[in-house]
């Protein structure tokens, strides 16, 4: 990650099923896109001139934590004013966005049951709010 100012970073909890971690790392990074154009590339092309959709033009780092941990990381993009996704426990009954984001809706922040955050910003902010993580592996 040499040579990024900025950070990508998904905090999932470490008591999730692969499928889960899987679909709330991906759900999560879908939202950082859209506030921060910056963090896009350009579209691939290959051989063919045919086109791709553009990625990341930073790696996403993934890594994993308790409860506590995730809590306590919210809290401090909170106080440091970094915008960030969120995935709860209950968004794993809903079946779509209006259902999601009523059921995040339907609870107070302190008493979010979150199971993953995506976060980007400067990279020592990030470091600084996912203090005590590992790396996922």
């Amino acid at each position: 990650m040499t040579g990024f100012t900025t950070k990508i970073a998904v905090l999932l909890r470490d008591d999730l099923l692969v499928w889960q971690r899987l679909n709330v790392t991906a759900f999560l990074v879908s939202g950082l896109a859209t506030v921060e154009p910056e963090t896009l590339g350009e579209a691939y092309v290959d051989g063919d001139d045919v086109e791709y959709l553009p990625m990341f033009r930073q790696p996403v780092l993934v890594f994993e934590g308790g409860k506590e941990l995730l809590t306590t990381a919210h809290a401090k993009a909170l106080e440091r004013g970094v915008r960030m996704s969120v995935f709860t426990s209950d968004l794993f009954a809903t079946g779509h966005d209006a259902a999601n984001r009523a059921a995040v809706r339907a609870v107070p922040t302190a008493g979010l049951d979150l199971v993953g955050l995506a976060a980007y910003g400067p990279r020592n902010v990030v470091d600084k709010i996912l203090k005590g993580a590992s790396m996922h592996s």
